[in-house]
C-alpha cells in the first residue's frame, strides 16, 4: 500500500486541505477506522504476524503520529504566546 492510499494518510491530507486553525489541529484525531486498523496492525506485530505491506503500513502510521505530535506541539506555543 502506498502512502498516499493509507486512509490515514488520507484523512490527513483531507483535513488539512480543508484549511484548519490551531485549535482544530490540536482537537483533531483520527477516524474510529484508522484507530481500529493501527489496534489490529499493533496486535499482528504482537504476534509476529506483520506482512511486509503491515510493516509498512505500520511505520506510516508511526510516522504520521510523529507529525502530529510535532505539529500540536507547535499550534499549542503560536496559541500560547498569541500568534
Amino acid at each position: 500500500m502506498s502512502a498516499t492510499a493509507n486512509p490515514a494518510y488520507l484523512e490527513l491530507i483531507n483535513f488539512l486541505a480543508g484549511g484548519t486553525t490551531p485549535e482544530a489541529l490540536i482537537a483533531f484525531r483520527p477516524s474510529s477506522a484508522v484507530q481500529q486498523r493501527l489496534s489490529s496492525l499493533i496486535e499482528l506485530e504482537r504476534e509476529g504476524q506483520l506482512t511486509e505491506e503491515d510493516k509498512q503500513e505500520l511505520a506510516d502510521h508511526l510516522q504520521l503520529e510523529h507529525l502530529m505530535i510535532m505539529a500540536k506541539a507547535q499550534a499549542r506555543r503560536k496559541l500560547q504566546l498569541g500568534i
